[in-house]
């Protein structure tokens, strides 16, 4: 059974920054590329990044580009979301998610496993 767990939602300012973690449980991480999705309400789930297992290559919306980091350490089982120079429009449910692959992804479709999510409130 593997199991995602995030942290590190919470209300900031616009301009602020924040760091998301999932911590990972069963299955093989260090074999599984890692992806952060969010969901505005009444919205599908959006790719926001994704980090490879195979090289630790990285992948980005264009909305966050130069934001945004996503990182991974295989000795904790923990993929992490660094989120600076933050918008209103990054409000929303951010969730982690996993692949049985190792290489990186954009849709959804493709991570098997998820978590429940952390919500990011992001105020003018």
């Amino acid at each position: 059974q593997v199991q995602l767990v995030e942290s590190g939602g919470r209300l900031v300012q616009a301009g602020d920054s924040l760091r998301l973690s999932c911590v990972v449980s069963g299955g093989s991480f260090s074999n599984s590329a890692m992806g952060w999705f969010r969901q505005a309400p009444g919205l599908e789930h959006r790719f926001v990044a994704a980090i490879s297992a195979f090289d630790g290559s990285t992948i980005y919306d264009d909305s966050v580009k130069g934001r945004f980091t996503i990182s991974r350490d295989n000795a904790k089982n923990m993929v992490a979301l660094q989120m600076n120079n933050l918008k209103t429009e990054d409000t929303a449910v951010y969730f982690c998610a996993s692949r049985t692959s190792r290489y990186n992804s954009r849709r959804p479709d493709q991570y098997v496993y998820w978590g429940q999510g952390t919500q990011v409130t992001i105020s003018s």
